[in-house]
């Protein structure tokens, strides 16, 4: 009996390095089951969008925090002609480790053709 284990095991180490990265992903997959940055990015942009019923145009931040996930998104609140007048806003969007909206908030709210103004003291 001893032969079919070592049978099962020459078999092993026969396959190739491929097939064996090809496995050992796979477990590691299955083990972590947390889903990739992209995956965040995709679910976080399809959730808001659900929710708030306004399409994200962008995300301009994206970090993994010890909570899970945190992502500032763009999106257009209020179309107008021409569009540089079209309103838009930032919502901060949170997420858990597996990429599932936990809140989110809207933070600014602006004109498409407006850039930020950065003035020193705050004026």
């Amino acid at each position: 009996m001893a032969n079919t284990k070592n049978t099962s095991e020459s078999q092993n180490s026969r396959n190739s390095p491929k097939e064996k990265g090809a496995r050992e992903g796979t477990e590691n997959k299955v083990a972590d089951d947390r889903p990739s940055p992209m995956d965040v990015l995709r679910q976080a942009r399809a959730q808001l969008a659900e929710l708030t019923g306004m399409a994200a145009e962008t995300v301009s931040s994206f970090e993994q925090t010890e909570d899970g996930w945190s992502l500032e998104v763009e999106v257009m609140e209020l179309a107008r002609v021409p569009d540089t007048m079209s309103l838009m806003a930032s919502y901060q969007v949170d997420l858990d480790p597996q990429g599932q909206l936990t809140g989110y908030r809207r933070v600014r709210r602006y004109e498409r053709g407006r850039a930020d103004s950065h003035r020193p003291g705050g004026r």
